[in-house]
């Protein structure tokens, strides 16, 4: 079966994972001959996503072959947004699966047909699937590329992205800076850098600390890994997966020195930091590449092709703007 496959989306004008991995999917896609577009309720495209074919509008036709991604924040008790139409809610982070739901777990979607649902970690498959056994749930990994994520010939000092945890990383970088045993590495705070900027942070970085919070996945963990870092910290619920990584080192929540002792341990053990970090960099490649995830992305969408599905009418879920957590509506 052919068809169109739309990522309903939104026009952030910075940087977003999330959405950035609606761009990855559709290049996967495209490369595999599928027609993959992004959805978007405006024709306006920010220059950083790049050159992704762009549908555009409140609402969208949608063939009986077509296949529509809704991502998991908007989906609103009692609406259908494509009645009829074969859908996905692409599951980011299971933390928000009930953002906008405020009705009973057995009602979850409501849409007829069911739609799948994709996720993006082994901890989001099984969260998903322990709230919603009758839906049928596939996990296609955030794909991370590694030819922009790579590492530098010279390597030095920690690399810090305290998005998550503003407080806890503020009082890290002063912990790292009393700390004798780390007091003379430099601490780079990845925060509103450029992405070029971010990538070149994270290349000549020896140890990434991640400060993941309610975290699906953690992809700058995954970049870290690419760019040849050690890392150290928390996996944020989802990352749990990333810590098998041969040179990775979870610490307990909330725990900041502890990730001050950790830290200071993996720098001391400098015979070792050039073998962890490539093994590092092929773990990562093994597992969540482009080339690593496509045959996952595809196999979930030739599991939808295979429900029931007819043409409809779908609704962006902009419509329901007013509902979503303020961190989905920033345009910024």
């Amino acid at each position: 079966m052919s068809g169109r496959v739309v990522y309903a989306s939104f026009a952030t004008q910075r940087l977003s994972g999330g959405v950035e991995v609606h761009l990855r999917h559709i290049e996967l896609l495209r490369a595999a001959g599928v027609e993959a577009s992004l959805w978007l309720p405006a024709e306006e495209v920010p220059g950083w996503m790049g050159d992704v074919p762009v549908v555009s509008g409140a609402t969208l036709e949608i063939g009986s072959s077509d296949v529509v991604v809704y991502p998991e924040a908007p989906v609103v008790p009692g609406v259908d947004p494509a009645p009829g139409a074969r859908t996905v809610v692409f599951n980011q982070n299971h933390f928000y699966t009930y953002a906008t739901w405020d009705a009973p777990a057995s009602t979850y979607p409501g849409w007829d047909p069911a739609p799948s649902v994709w996720t993006v970690s082994r901890e989001s498959v099984a969260v998903l699937g322990a709230l919603h056994p009758d839906l049928v749930v596939h996990r296609v990994p955030p794909p991370v590329d590694p030819a922009l994520f790579t590492p530098s010939a010279t390597k030095a000092g920690l690399a810090l992205l305290p998005k998550k945890r503003p407080h806890e990383g503020r009082l890290l970088e002063r912990l790292l800076e009393v700390d004798p045993r780390t007091a003379g590495q430099p601490v780079r705070v990845i925060a509103d850098l450029p992405r070029a900027e971010v990538v070149r942070t994270l290349a000549e970085a020896r140890v990434f600390v991640a400060l993941s919070h309610t975290d699906s996945f953690g992809l700058p963990v995954v970049e870290a890994m690419l760019s040849g870092c050690l890392v150290v910290g928390y996996d944020g619920g989802g990352g749990a997966e990333l810590f098998d990584a041969p040179g990775a080192w979870r610490v307990p929540e909330q725990r900041p020195l502890l990730v001050v002792d950790r830290v200071a341990a993996v720098l001391a053990d400098t015979a070792r930091h050039d073998e962890l970090a490539a093994a590092n960099r092929a773990w990562a490649l093994e597992r969540y590449s482009p080339a690593a995830v496509a045959p996952a992305l595809l196999a979930a969408l030739e599991a939808v092709r295979r429900t029931p599905g007819s043409a409809a009418t779908a609704v962006h879920p902009s419509r329901w703007l007013d509902k979503m957590p303020p961190a989905f509506t920033k345009t910024g």
